[in-house]
């Protein structure tokens, strides 16, 4: 696939600095987009005056009616408008700065291992990792994969003693869910097998992405719309993390929902996920996931006495009760 046609696709909703900062660091590349498309769904036009008259090559610029906004359906707008020769196509937050070689190694990715339906980057600026020495055993702080280590958060402390912990490896979905996510996959260099990619920073095989559409079930924020996805998809083909395709997520403010909506989508959201990869659990895995949903609540709702944004917690702490008591009565319906 040495001359892969490539496309960025950047979904993007009230954020004119942050994705311009994106764009900058995709000039400095080593390997150029064949093309970029912006797909805006912002409600202002601070966004789109900043693209009139662009100085970024090969970009085209789409404002999205209101009934295409949200995250899902600009994704699936965006791929509809790629072009006929294209390959391979990057979705990437609008908050990123990329490393200068990310599109290289993506597309070394797919060179690899050409049967991948899907290939993710990787996140350097959100955890520090230790390389140590073998054989290492990790205290009940720690974790541990590959060769490296780096620090648990309570929430995970906590899962470990009540025998909660995710007993799959980064980036599978564990059958009660509440798995560890591709940011506990060590700085080794290495490429690695998932079933599941953070959205914001991965890219698939066009073929892929015509087969298969984004979930509209996700609405607006979207949040886990990339565990949906990638959880699909990798019933088909599989999926790569390559850590060498580097970038950094600086996770702008702007467009995110409110505190109690964000909690609620957590719970939902995974109820979502969990119960399209494994349909019908076991009574023992559905214990296991509200338990688990039981601890996450209460370790957030302690972040509300004592943590550094009591009301932010508390207001989530409440989003997240409220969306566990509404899967009784009207549980998320399968899109």
């Amino acid at each position: 696939m040495h001359n892969t046609q490539l496309s960025l696709i950047v979904c993007t909703y009230m954020r004119p600095v942050a994705i311009c900062t994106l764009l900058d660091s995709v000039q400095l590349q080593s390997t150029y987009p064949d093309e970029i498309l912006i797909i805006d769904g912002s409600t202002d036009d601070k966004t789109e005056d900043r693209f009139r008259e662009s100085k970024y090559k090969n970009l085209s610029y789409f404002k999205v009616p209101p009934e295409h906004r949200g995250l899902t359906k600009q994704r699936n707008y965006g791929i509809d408008l790629v072009g006929d020769t294209i390959e391979i196509v990057c979705f990437l937050d609008d908050d990123i700065v990329l490393e200068t070689t990310y599109f290289e190694e993506i597309l070394k990715t797919y060179q690899v291992y050409p049967d991948a339906l899907g290939v993710g980057g990787y996140i350097v600026n959100e955890v520090s990792w230790k390389k140590v020495n073998e054989p290492f055993t990790p205290a009940i702080n720690q974790f541990y994969f590959d060769g490296y280590v780096r620090s648990d958060g309570s929430r995970y402390v906590l899962r470990k003693k009540l025998g909660l912990d995710a007993n799959r490896p980064p980036g599978y979905l564990p059958t009660f869910s509440h798995g560890r996510s591709i940011s506990f996959l060590p700085p080794s260099g290495k490429i690695y097998p998932v079933e599941q990619l953070m959205g914001g920073v991965a890219s698939y095989k066009i073929a892929a992405l015509k087969s298969q559409k984004f979930s509209e079930y996700f609405e607006g924020y979207g949040l886990y719309e990339d565990a949906d996805y990638t959880l699909r998809l990798s019933k088909k083909g599989p999926l790569y993390i390559n850590t060498n395709a580097q970038l950094h997520h600086y996770h702008d403010p702007g467009g995110r929902p409110n505190h109690f909506k964000y909690g609620k989508m957590v719970i939902r959201n995974g109820w979502y996920i969990w119960r399209s990869k494994y349909p019908k659990p076991t009574l023992e895995q559905r214990f296991l996931w509200n338990l688990t949903a039981y601890v996450l609540t209460l370790v957030r709702l302690s972040n509300s006495l004592r943590g550094n944004d009591k009301k932010a917690a508390f207001s989530e702490s409440l989003g997240r009760i409220v969306g566990w008591l509404s899967l009784i009565f009207n549980k998320p319906k399968h899109i």
